[in-house]
């Protein structure tokens, strides 16, 4: 992928993601961020600019301090080729690490509020309080269709459309 176009990638995500009204939106009670920590495979998303074409989408949280360095990866269908968004998630202050603000181009942070975690921390679901963007995450690519049917559920719940989400292959060629 040429720089242009993965400056554009970058630039895209961090502008959307900017972007909320400010409606509340509840998150779960607290999060540990050292088990919150490590490889999550998408299971589906709202349709964002960014990820379009995208497949095999992954997300990976490592521990920096007090933030997670966040490595999102997908496969382009266009190109053929992976792209990779490198970028921050700081903790609200206050929120016991459900309410972070991700960064991936200086000036523009986005809002990610974790609003549904399984105890064992195997599955996720984040999103806005815009109800614009909304994220399942697993951590097997080939998740329980009844936790994703609760997911969902939940997210339909807390007011997002669910109607046109995008569900995520997993069967890219690395």
């Amino acid at each position: 992928m040429s720089l242009k176009s993965f400056t554009a990638f970058l630039l895209a995500f961090g502008f959307i993601t900017a972007c909320s009204s400010g409606k509340s939106l509840p998150t779960v009670a607290s999060v540990d961020l050292n088990r919150y920590a490590g490889l999550w495979y998408e299971v589906a998303h709202l349709p964002q600019q960014y990820q379009e074409g995208c497949e095999c989408t992954t997300a990976l949280y490592l521990i920096e301090g007090d933030h997670l360095k966040v490595e999102n990866r997908c496969y382009d269908t266009g190109t053929g080729e992976y792209k990779v968004a490198d970028g921050l998630a700081r903790p609200e202050k206050g929120s016991r690490n459900t309410r972070l603000k991700v960064q991936f181009v200086p000036l523009f942070k986005g809002d990610y509020y974790v609003l549904a975690l399984e105890e064992d921390y195997g599955y996720a679901m984040v999103g806005a309080p815009d109800r614009e963007s909304l994220w399942i995450l697993s951590r097997s690519a080939e998740p329980a269709a009844e936790i994703v049917k609760n997911y969902l559920n939940r997210a339909e719940e807390l007011g997002f459309d669910t109607s046109n989400l995008i569900f995520t292959r997993h069967d890219c060629s690395n």
